[in-house]
């Protein structure tokens, strides 16, 4: 257990609202131990029982470096921990005090799980300046500009004015296809393609199901590529959905690097989460298409890796590390 020990390991964790993953990282770079579980949801003020699931995990990674336990606290020189549903100021000073008191490490860093994205696509060396989109489960944005400037959205919903994401898709394939079947809203090739992917025969058969349960609620995110499928194969309502989710990713990396007076400079704007690390050609093209408008300097980067890379990343940074270690940590990640 003497690389997991306090002399220089690394603790990363990549926490978003679908996975977690956690990797003890050596000083060269090198991946000790990894552990992945579900996602990261502390909202309603359940923090600690939000870290105590991240606790398992940490458990594991750090077991799996060496013989045994994970051994004695603390286990790394330091913590950096990306972390969904970190939105609010008073949520990162909430979470940097849950996970200091832990233990893990002797210095903490806490951040959104967009940074860990953003670093992910970003240059290793020199100071770094970009901007992510993180459109998964849900949408968010994060950006650095020169001195360390940052712009951030509150990403708590439509309560903040958020629109996207796996989840957003699904209602709205749902809302679209449902108004079709009952004569409310225009034909779409939704209406019969949605339940299909369910085994049912129309919507009121998967307007129940979902309402009563025997479709979990859950499996809503299964709709999503069934979405992409229909709209690829032309049908104008799902095309129309998928123009809009560009539109709103777009939106909020030129809104972002606007704030950090890059919108024309020649930068990153790093793209990720499940539904635009997919590069549906579509939805992909027309994001491509509409940056070019909005931020003729910008330079699309599609993020494939998983983001705990990042959070990895950024601790490196904070300590130090040679360029040989960033090499190592990317080509494991590759």
């Amino acid at each position: 257990m003497g690389v997991t020990r306090a002399d220089g390991a690394l603790l990363a964790v990549d926490a978003g609202n679908s996975k977690t993953d956690v990797a003890l990282v050596g000083p060269d770079g090198a991946v000790l131990g990894a552990a992945r579980g579900g996602g990261f949801q502390p909202q309603g003020g359940n923090v600690r029982s939000a870290v105590d699931g991240l606790a398992e995990l940490v458990e594991r990674a750090v077991a799996g470096a060496g013989d045994g336990g994970p051994g004695p606290l603390p286990y790394a020189a330091r913590v950096q921990a990306c972390l969904a549903n970190c939105d609010l100021p008073v949520e990162e000073e909430r979470l940097t005090a849950e996970i200091t008191a832990r233990g893990w490490g002797r210095a903490v860093a806490v951040a959104n799980d967009t940074f860990a994205l953003l670093r992910a696509g970003l240059p290793d060396g020199g100071e770094p300046v970009g901007v992510a989109v993180v459109c998964g489960a849900g949408i968010n944005c994060s950006g650095l500009g020169p001195g360390g400037r940052t712009a951030r959205f509150p990403a708590l919903g439509r309560l903040s004015g958020d629109r996207g994401g796996g989840t957003d898709l699904a209602e709205e394939a749902l809302w679209w296809a449902a108004r079709a079947a009952d004569g409310r809203g225009g034909p779409t090739a939704l209406a019969n393609a949605l339940p299909a992917r369910f085994g049912l025969d129309g919507m009121p058969a998967l307007i129940e199901a979902l309402h009563l349960g025997a479709v979990a609620a859950a499996r809503r995110h299964e709709l999503v590529p069934v979405l992409f499928a229909v709209a690829a194969a032309g049908d104008p309502v799902a095309r129309g959905i998928v123009d809009r989710q560009a539109e709103e990713v777009v939106t909020m990396a030129a809104v972002a690097l606007g704030r950090l007076d890059l919108l024309g400079a020649r930068v990153p704007v790093v793209l990720g989460g499940g539904v635009l690390a997919a590069r549906h050609p579509l939805l992909h093209e027309r994001v491509v298409a509409l940056l070019a408008r909005r931020a003729p300097g910008a330079v699309p980067v599609v993020v494939t890796a998983p983001p705990v890379l990042g959070a990895a990343l950024l601790a490196l940074d904070r300590a130090g590390a040679p360029a040989a270690a960033y090499a190592r940590l990317r080509a494991h990640y590759a």
